[in-house]
Formats: C-alpha cells, structure tokens, sequence
C-alpha cells in the first residue's frame, strides 16, 4: 500500500476553478464515502479550504482515476485536470507536513491551515475513512507542524488572509474611525476580520450571518450590531467596507443589491472583500463605479510584503521538514517489515522449543550430557538454516546476480559485521 495525495491549490488554479472544487460540511461526510469506496481505495481523507482541496489516500497498487472522481464531483470543470498535482508516498508525506506548518500556504506561517487539516481528520475518522495509515501520518504531522512553530519563527507575528485584506483596505481609507464595515459570516475568518478592525478603531460594525443568534455572540466581543442576512440588503447602502466569508454555494451578495447601494451611497467607495470560496460576492460587482472588489487570489501582492523577513526562518522550518520525513519514512519501512520478523522469529522460537524438548529426552534417556550439547547446537543449526540455505541453493541455479548479492547482504554473508 502506499500514500497518494491529489489536489489543486491557490498556486495551481485560479479562484474561478478552486470554487468548483468545495466540500462543505454538508456534503463532506457524503463524498468521504464516495471516495473510501472507490476500488483499491484503502483510506481516505479530504481537505476543503478557501485555497485548498485535497484528497489523501493509502492505495493498494495503482489506485483508481482519482482526477476522474474529484471532476465528477466539481461538476466536470475541463479546467481541472491541468490544475492538479498528484504526489506519492514521501512527497506526500513531505507535502503535508509542510502544509500542517503553514509553508505551502498562501500567507507563510499562517497559523488556521492547521486546524482545518484537524477538522479534516475528525470527519475522516467520525466517517470512519481513516485507518491506521492515516492515524499515523496525521498524528505526525501535527507533532511535526507543533516542533516547526515551536522552534522556528516562520510563523512569528503571521498576517492572515483577513488581515492582509483589511491592510489592503488601508490603501482606500486613510482611516477607519469615520467608517461601517458590514461583515457577512460569523466563522473564523469573519472573526479575525472583526478583530484587526476593532483594534484599528473602526466606526461601526455590523455583524450578518444565515443564524441571528451566532451573529449576536460575536457581535458582543466587538460592541458591534448583529443582523440577519435577510436584512443585509437594507444595511449594505451603510457599509464603507464589506468583508464576507460564508459557506454558501451562492452569491449572498449580488449585483443589483450592490448597484442599488452604490446609488444611494452619492459615489462615495465601497472596499468589497470577498474571502469566500465559492465566492459570496457576484463578480460582476466589479464592473460598477466607486466599488473596489478583491478576492483572495487579489491578495497576493500585500502578502508578499509580509512575509518576505520571514524567508529565512523559513528555510530553517523546510529543513525541519525533510529530517521529519526521512524520520517518518524509515518508521514506516520499519513498521512494514515487523509481521515478517515477528513470523521469523516465531520459526526460530519453535525450532528452538522442538530441538530443546529432543535434547530434554536425550538427557533423561541416560546419554552423556556433551553428546545431547553437540546434538542440541547442531541440530539447531541445521534447522535453522534449512530454509536460507534451500533460498541461496535456488539464487544461485537462477544465475541473477543482484539477487544474490541483495541474499549476501541480507544474510551478511562476506561482510565484516558478525
């Protein structure tokens, strides 16, 4: 068996294609299913971010068209398939433990990627997709993520997506004293948006959200105002800044609603910041005078200023990562080759009980005790190198001389260790 993993990320396609490829909570444990009972399909796990989607899987030989299932399931995107990377086995393994330490994402060191690769492991294991392969590599590979923040400083003061877009906000609005920001969502990424405009002093704030009372409660740690999304329409005329990040499969804002904002607004801005994927906000949005629409994809640039002191410490943390996964690798081979020792082992143990119970006999029989010794040590010797030596025999009639020096090494036979 070994380890596959699939998918594409912010790095190999664009926003217009990642909002294709989402599993959501509600249909996450459904496509976990899917994919565990797909043939030669041993184990499996999905993890479904904003800028992520990634299927791992312990595979028995080839594994099946994995790109097949997942375009399937994104609705059959012709785009897809030259977005997709496919990694095997220490790749894999490399992939992921650098994923868990924030390297592989959008904004290094950004500290949320880590626990949404947990969340991805609770639903594979509550799906029951997630075996002892699995159990292992993810176990590791938060130990490993944990050693990486702890002894390195690649994710030290880390800027996170909300943030850079609420710098980004920056650029427009000299300051946020006089300013309403309207935040769609009442999730984690809606919560650290919230955060970097209160401790900018922001004006107002009004919460949305599908559920009044999880907009109530966050609501509460930032003085702001909490309103349902039924609502969000009659408020959004109010709004100088717009953050949203929900986990519809639809526009929750659109387009008229927008037009009809911006008129009553008298061309004063709007800074839109879309974080969702599939995206909240109707793209065409974009095209209307004094509204400024950025996705994540559009983030790039202020992120690049942020983490470019961090590059170093960055390269100290990939170092990190190869050592953990030589680690991790030469545990794995260990591990597979524990069956086969424990069934040699169990070979000797009974050629041992056999030949020490004969020797048993030999004594209480009357026979001088160095007789039954040479019996017992030549004995023993012989079976237990009756079936080596039959292996050797064969070697040697098939004329395969890298077999036979891979049997010389095995046996350490012509070497200096003892």
């Amino acid at each position: 068996m070994s380890l596959l993993v699939l998918g594409l990320n912010h790095r190999t396609a664009p926003i217009s294609v990642r909002e294709r490829v989402v599993f959501g909570a509600d249909r996450l444990p459904q496509a976990l299913v899917a994919l565990n009972a797909l043939p030669g399909i041993e184990e499996a796990l999905i993890v479904s971010t904003c800028n992520r989607t990634e299927l791992y899987c312990v595979v028995n030989g080839d594994g099946p068209p994995l790109s097949a299932w997942l375009s399937s399931w994104s609705g059959g995107d012709p785009a897809l398939e030259d977005c997709l990377y496919r990694l095997e086995d220490a790749d894999a393994v490399r992939h992921v433990f650098s994923v868990a330490s924030g390297l592989d994402s959008l904004i290094l060191g950004e500290p949320q990627i880590l626990g949404q690769l947990k969340d991805a492991y609770r639903a594979a294991q509550r799906g029951g997709t997630a075996g002892t392969q699995l159990n292992r590599l993810f176990q590791t590979t938060f130990s490993v993520a944990k050693r990486v923040r702890t002894e390195t400083a690649v994710g030290a003061s880390a800027v996170s997506v909300a943030s850079a877009g609420i710098q980004l906000a920056r650029r427009i609005f000299s300051g946020f004293e006089n300013h309403t920001a309207l935040l769609v969502g009442a999730g984690d990424m809606i919560e650290l948006a919230a955060r970097h405009l209160h401790a900018q002093k922001l004006g107002r704030m009004i919460i949305a959200n599908r559920s009044l009372n999880r907009a109530q409660r966050l609501a509460e740690s930032f003085r702001a105002s909490a309103i349902s999304l039924d609502a969000l329409e009659t408020h959004l005329a109010q709004a100088d800044i717009v953050v949203s990040s929900t986990a519809s499969p639809d526009h929750v804002i659109g387009f008229e609603a927008t037009r009809n904002a911006t008129a009553m607004r008298r061309h004063r801005p709007i800074f839109m910041l879309d974080l969702a994927v599939p995206r909240d906000i109707d793209p065409r949005v974009a095209e209307l005078e004094d509204v400024y629409l950025f996705t994540i994809d559009d983030l790039r640039e202020v992120i690049d200023e942020n983490v470019r002191a961090r590059q170093e410490e960055a390269e100290t943390a990939r170092q990190m990562v190869a050592g953990e996964v030589q680690r991790f690798m030469a545990d794995l081979k260990v591990r597979d080759a524990v069956p086969l020792i424990r069934e040699l082992r169990g070979q000797a143990e009974a050629a041992r009980t056999q030949t020490l119970e004969q020797a048993r006999r030999l004594l209480a029989a009357g026979r001088p005790p160095e007789e039954v010794l040479d019996y017992l040590a030549g004995t023993l010797t012989n079976r237990l190198l009756h079936g080596p030596s039959i292996a050797l025999r064969e070697v040697a009639e098939s004329g395969d001389a890298e077999l036979a020096a891979l049997a010389a090494r095995l046996f350490r036979i012509g070497s200096d260790e003892s």
